[in-house]
This record gives C-alpha cells, structure tokens and sequence, in this order.
C-alpha cells in the first residue's frame, strides 16, 4: 500500500487530471449514411453519447457487409469500450459477433434485429419489423375498404426488415379475399430504385390499387413514378414516418406511413451501451413501438418533429 501512495504522489498534477478524465469510446458502425432513417438515427447518437459523455466514432459501410466486417474488427483493434452496430446483412453478422465476444466488448444491435441468437454482453434495441409490416398494411386496406390490388415494395433482401414487413404484408392481405398481391419487387430502401420500378410497373399496365413500400423513401419514390404518369387514383403506403414522409401524409402524396422511432431507438442503444459498461443487468431485447400517422393526426407528428 506505501508503494502505492507514493507511486501515486508522484504524478503530475496533469498525469493525474489525465487518468481522471479518461472518456470511454463507442464505435458505431451504421449500414449507410445515405439513408434517411439511419441519417435521423446517428444525429441523435451523436447528440446522446455526449448526454453519456461517452465518446463517439462513426463509420458508414455503404451497405458492404465485408466493409462492416472490417469496420468492426478496425474498432476492436482501436481498442473502443463498446460497439452499436446497425447491420447491412442481418444474417451475415456472426463474424462480428465473434468478434466482439472475443475481445470482450459490449455489442449493441440497433434498429435492424440480428438474426442469430444474442449471448453475453450483447442487446438489441429496435422495433419489431413484422408488427410494423402488419400495422401498414391493415391501415392501407381499411383505406381500400378491404379489396383491390396490392404492389409491394421491398427493401434490401439482405435485411430482416425488408423480409418480415413483406411477409406480414402478404399474411394480412392474404385474410381479405377480395385482395391480391399483383406485384413485387426490391428497390433496396432507396428512393430513385423505386421510382423506376414503379415506372416498370405502371408500363406493364398492370391494375394496381395500392402500393405498400416497406419504407418511406421507396413509398415516396413510389408517389414521384405515379405523379410522373399522372395517376392520382393509387393509394400509397410507408414506414418509418421521416420528415418527408410525413409531409407527403401532411400533402395527400402518401395515405399512411408508420412512425418509426429512429430517435427512440438511437437514444435506446446508447443507454444500452452505458448501462452496459457500467455492468448493469439488461434486457437482451429493448421494443421501441410504432404509431400509425394518416391525415387525421399528421399535424400532431408535424408538431412534435419541429420541436427537435
């Protein structure tokens, strides 16, 4: 103990304030920037890691999964305290997760839910895909008054999202005999894809009645091809509830969308990873819910999106 103190009393003032004010680092790895949930989802990481006054360093796999490999296995190497990982391939995550057994490190799934079984320091922190699928689609064929023709379009096959909204679109379409699935198709989450597919879709001259996106930006990209071919009578459905998303609700662009938390869930998954590195007890899963947006409470959404 003597050896100790002295070692102790013979730090520098600055050597001392230095070991005090060691600040802990979170590695996140996010699947693409270039999408708007993911977008809304690292602004408020951003803010809530210096709310943990935690450290924070962001790198974006431009939806490359062995680029998000790498990225992870460069944090470990680092030496980072703890890692939140919003996937590119959901199935394609066991590397990382090894990876980061191994050395010990917290790993914190966000917003895309692994589909390997979670073990030890490991937590997800996201809403459940297939609610959000079956809540969109009962919204849209209520609006339908339960007929008519569906198209549906599909995110990333890649991800657990695109694969169990699609499936629990189909299950409740599939309850209303008076309803169909016409068409179906990836346009990988983004925008423009959707635009051309649904393009293709309208040349082909197949009836469609309404379009169920498993995200707002291909449902917007959905209502620009419609808008394009001058056709007003398609009712078009997203999920996720980004500001642009609800402003096409707030416009009549968009019957629907499903407000996803992207805030929520970032907030969520930096608490996690403190909760975490303190050694706190937590729950594997964390459900972040979802809220349905129409026109009729679109100005309540508008409101709350403003504030932040």
């Amino acid at each position: 103990m003597k050896t100790s103190k002295l070692v102790i009393a013979g730090l520098t003032a600055a050597a001392i304030f230095s070991v005090q004010a060691k600040e802990m680092k979170v590695g996140v790895a996010l699947a693409n920037f270039d999408l708007n949930f993911i977008s809304i989802l690292k602004g408020q990481m951003e803010t809530e890691l210096k709310n943990e006054h935690l450290g924070g360093q962001f790198v974006d796999a431009k939806g490359d999964v062995a680029v998000q490999v790498q990225q992870v296995d460069d944090f470990i190497n680092q030496g980072v305290d703890a890692i939140i990982l919003n996937p590119v391939d959901t199935q394609g995550v066991l590397p990382m997760m090894n990876a980061a057994k191994n050395a010990g490190i917290p790993l914190i799934f966000v917003n895309r839910k692994p589909e390997v079984k979670l073990s030890g320091n490991m937590a997800y922190v996201g809403s459940d895909s297939a609610l959000g699928g079956e809540m969109e689609m009962e919204a849209l064929a209520k609006k339908m008054n339960y007929k008519g023709n569906v198209a549906i379009l599909m995110g990333a096959l890649s991800n657990e999202e695109a694969r169990e909204r699609t499936r629990a679109t189909e299950a409740v379409i599939a309850k209303y005999k008076d309803m169909k699935v016409v068409e179906k198709q990836t346009a990988k989450w983004q925008r423009n894809e959707a635009v051309d597919v649904v393009s293709s879709w309208l040349l082909n001259g197949t009836p469609i009645d309404a379009i169920a996106a498993n995200n707002d930006e291909m449902a917007i990209g959905a209502v620009m091809a419609l808008n394009q071919a001058k056709n007003t009578k398609v009712l078009v459905a997203g999920i996720d509830g980004t500001p642009d998303g609800v402003k096409f609700v707030q416009n009549g662009g968009m019957a629907l969308t499903i407000f996803q938390d992207a805030r929520g869930q970032a907030t969520g998954s930096v608490k996690v990873a403190r909760a975490l590195l303190d050694k706190q007890k937590i729950d594997a899963y964390t459900w972040v819910p979802y809220k349905t947006i129409t026109p009729d409470n679109v100005k309540d959404f508008v409101v709350t999106l403003q504030k932040k």
